[in-house]
């Protein structure tokens, strides 16, 4: 015997009828026939968004609404390839950002969790996705946020998880945007994750490291107070990715489609909030 119950999609009408509107314009532009799909555009957007926040199984999320295996997978990445082609690019985020009068901007890596892989990397011995920060597989993204609350503006593709936050922000191609945006007066704030991007002195600024046997001074000790106390506003974003978005606990598709996920997450955040700085 099995039962069910009624549970409530945590967004609002305008987040759907946003993702329903964008299927619709994804159905047209392929010619898909009237009447030739299981589920309307705005059924379809409510199983992507309860995929989103619940991250459920597939198994259960297909039995839920009533569509085959075959025809399950296709709507979720549907509904991530229309949503991830809506998030704004690095020049973008920033463009907005200067709008909105920042003087500043942080950057902060997260590691999404991934498993169902195993792939060789170029140190013999260690995998391609495994993690040393999370200690488990996974894959890297780096995440813009607002200095005043940690409001995410822009997500990068992913990297593997092997890679440091650092190698990660060379390899997204994020860093000679950042320097332009660094030479017009403003600042980019990172941890001690990026060393050798940045100085405690410059405007792609990281705090002091203490010097090995040695200690710092006063003046940097104090230093290193105010900026991490700047930097710490960051965190926030990844937090709020991830508790908005259960999805982002686990991700079992193919680990280089996370990029596109935590894009398409962060458009809904947009979207349900109305705001995007």
């Amino acid at each position: 015997m099995s039962f069910t119950y009624t549970a409530e999609l945590p967004l609002g009408d305008h987040t759907v009828f946003r993702l329903a509107s964008l299927l619709i314009a994804e159905r047209q532009r392929r010619g898909t026939r009237t009447g030739t799909r299981t589920l309307s555009t705005l059924e379809q957007a409510v199983m992507v968004l309860r995929w989103f926040c619940d991250g459920l199984k597939a198994k259960q999320l297909f039995k839920d609404h009533g569509v085959s295996r075959s025809v399950g997978y296709r709507y979720p990445h549907e509904g991530v390839a229309v949503l991830a082609w809506q998030a704004p690019d690095l020049r973008e985020a920033l463009m907005r950002a200067r709008i909105a009068g920042y003087d500043h901007v942080i950057v902060d890596g997260t590691v999404i969790e991934t498993d169902r892989l195993r792939v060789p990397g170029p140190t013999e011995g260690v995998d391609l996705w495994r993690s040393g920060k999370i200690a488990n597989r996974g894959g890297n993204i780096q995440v813009l946020s607002a200095p005043d609350d940690g409001w995410p503006l822009w997500v990068s593709d992913v990297r593997p998880g092997r890679e440091h936050d650092s190698t990660a922000l060379r390899a997204s191609g994020a860093l000679p945007i950042l320097e332009e945006w660094a030479a017009d007066l403003h600042e980019v704030l990172f941890d001690l994750g990026y060393e050798g991007l940045g100085s405690p002195a410059g405007p792609l600024a990281i705090a002091y490291k203490k010097p090995k046997g040695g200690t710092l001074t006063d003046e940097q000790k104090a230093h290193n107070r105010i900026h991490n106390a700047l930097r710490a506003v960051g965190e926030r974003a990844n937090a709020l990715l991830k508790v908005t978005f259960r999805l982002l606990h686990n991700i079992t598709i193919d680990p280089w489609k996370i990029g596109l996920v935590a894009k398409a997450a962060l458009v809904i955040l947009h979207t349900e909030y109305r705001r995007t700085t």
